[in-house]
């Protein structure tokens, strides 16, 4: 039996199998002593600024789920907490598909990228990483109207219909997190990804509907405040683990708006600040935008246009009848008549289903082809056949044995035998089988005897159409293949040894090992790494705590040089020398 690549627990247990493909193993060990001091600086530094700027469910979320300020979440022991709250989390490599990642949200599973930031880009990373999902994400699921938008969020996302043009900005944004996040990437291949992703994001045409709610997701749940404009608090993920962004966001400089719809249209630019953000008055303010939304999307109005944007995805996803009857497949053709569909084709394998089961017998395997269909009510008749009784669809000689011709409105006409038809749990007809049948419309055929039984699918309109089949069971949805991975971290004798003295002062700070001379350790180190800036303030640091002024005046001197010749890092050192006083003060 195949080892999990993670500790279940009984929310995990309920994942489809599709969605469990892209789960890998968090492989804690990985984390090197460098890893756990950038996420200490990060959460420190967080923590004092965010306790007096963020929405009061961050520091509550933080104890409820088990996030320790001073080392990186252990997945395993995050679930154990998180299915207290009825949530689960799991990791994954980087940017996963945004229909699946809003699917994994449905099903109450936090998404987590287990890799973590390089020093060089403490303060921000395109590429989602353990610091923006663990310290962003999972604190503000505490909150229960929080965490319920937020599956809620999933449930509709996923069923939202992208553009063929969407997966290719995916795998171009998933491409430059990648490059910009591994160790010694050109500027050249930076800017060539960057200009691909620009390209693209200036030349999507019409937003699809998955970039619209991926718009929506962006400015509550990656960027959202909350509270009055002029005076919001941060609830976001990316601004609460941006200890750049979430100091800039509070500036005048940032446009604070009110949240509404308008959200939806509003694009972004995952490498630049917000030039402006949107604040909710409450989280249930979101839900009612949440559904405002969804009431626009072709899940909810069907029609023409729904069923068009599922052909110009050209991915797999259902159209649903008024009858119930579900068709999921590869949409590909449609044929109209005043603005409405009078007939559906699909391309491929496709099944059919009632109430998201497949029906028995219309699986994948029987209709490997496609599938065909009119819609609509037939020409001169008020009654429709959907809600025909079986007196009034013998009178109109569609009865089991009788040889018939259906004439549609819009000039469908199907001619054959009835053989069977299939009824739902109210006894209404769904679909109606004929033999020796022939399908026309004006002089195309689209149906001849030769090819087979002819399943017609009774329904007067399209009501909903959406991403995704009906039945999950009903097609092999594992088929997920990376075609890029996050590129690990070299570590040569250099790094090694670098990472030897983060090490050693973790482990004086834990009070494994004691021994260690502070005043010595850091005189070999400032002469072996003079440019490194973090562990001089982890040093600086223990120096405070223990009342060591002459080390503490050193390390000051020392990091006034490394401010000198690096003035970018300028800030995080005065930050953490500042963190570091206070905690002095505390102990």
């Amino acid at each position: 039996m195949e080892q999990l690549a993670y500790e279940s627990n009984p929310v995990l247990d309920k994942l489809p199998e599709h969605l469990k493909q892209y789960i890998k193993p968090q492989n804690y060990e990985d984390y090197t002593p460098i890893d756990q001091a950038v996420w200490r600086y990060v959460m420190r530094k967080n923590v004092d600024y965010l306790s007096r700027v963020a929405h009061s469910s961050y520091l509550e979320g933080l104890k409820k789920t088990g996030i320790s300020i001073d080392s990186i979440p252990n997945m395993y022991g995050m679930n154990r907490i998180l299915k207290e709250i009825g949530w689960a989390a799991v990791a994954v490599d980087g940017f996963i598909p945004p229909s699946a990642f809003m699917e994994f949200q449905a099903y109450n599973v936090l998404v987590i990228a287990s890799d973590i930031r390089q020093l060089e880009n403490i303060e921000y990373t395109p590429a989602p990483d353990i610091i923006h999902e663990g310290a962003g994400h999972a604190p503000i699921i505490a909150n229960p109207e929080y965490a319920e938008y937020l599956r809620r969020f999933g449930e509709i996302g996923a069923k939202a219909i992208s553009s063929s043009k969407d997966y290719e900005l995916y795998d171009a944004v998933r491409h430059l997190s990648i490059i910009k996040e591994a160790e010694g990437t050109s500027p050249g291949e930076i800017e060539e990804a960057e200009q691909r992703v620009a390209h693209l994001q200036e030349n999507m045409g019409k937003p699809s509907e998955m970039a619209l709610i991926r718009n929506l997701h962006w400015w509550t749940v990656e960027y959202g405040l909350i509270g009055k404009p002029e005076a919001p608090k941060i609830y976001g993920a990316g601004l609460l683990s941006s200890i750049g962004e979430s100091t800039w966001c509070m500036t005048d400089e940032v446009k604070k708006l009110p949240y509404t719809m308008k959200a939806a249209y509003t694009e972004f630019d995952i490498t630049k600040p917000q030039p402006q953000l949107f604040a909710t008055p409450d989280f249930a303010h979101l839900s009612q935008v949440l559904e405002d939304f969804a009431n626009t999307m072709a899940l909810r109005t069907g029609g023409l246009t729904g069923v068009q944007k599922l052909v110009d995805s050209k991915a797999l996803g259902t159209v649903e009848l008024s009858t119930g009857l579900q068709i999921s497949g590869h949409f590909n053709n449609i044929l109209s008549h005043e603005g409405k569909p009078i007939y559906l084709r699909t391309q491929g394998p496709t099944a059919l289903a009632y109430r998201e089961k497949e029906l028995v017998g219309h699986g994948v395997e029987n209709h490997p082809e496609g599938f065909g269909s009119p819609v609509g009510k037939l020409k001169g008749i008020n009654l429709t056949i959907e809600d025909m009784s079986p007196r009034d669809l013998k009178a109109y000689n569609i009865f089991e044995g009788e040889r018939v011709r259906l004439e549609f409105e819009g000039g469908v006409i199907v001619e054959g035998k009835i053989i069977t038809g299939t009824r739902n749990l109210y006894g209404k007809i769904i679909l109606i089988t004929l033999s020796d049948c022939k399908v026309t419309h004006d002089d195309t055929i689209l149906f001849v005897p030769e090819w087979g039984l002819y399943h017609m699918a009774v329904g007067q309109e399209v009501v909903s159409a959406f991403n995704g089949p009906a039945d999950l069971k009903s097609f092999n949805l594992i088929s997920h293949e990376l075609t890029e991975t996050t590129i690990k971290k070299t570590r040569d004798s250099e790094k090694l040894k670098l990472e030897s003295y983060y090490q050693r002062v973790r482990n004086y700070r834990e009070g494994t090992d004691t021994t260690i001379s502070r005043s010595k350790l850091f005189g070999e180190f400032k002469e072996r790494f003079p440019m490194d800036w973090l562990l001089p303030v982890e040093l600086y640091e223990l120096a405070i705590q223990g009342g060591k002024e002459a080390l503490a005046r050193d390390i000051e001197k020392h990091l006034e040089k490394v401010k000198e010749q690096c003035p970018e890092v300028g800030h995080l050192i005065d930050d953490g020398l500042a963190l570091a006083q206070k905690s002095g003060v505390s102990a």
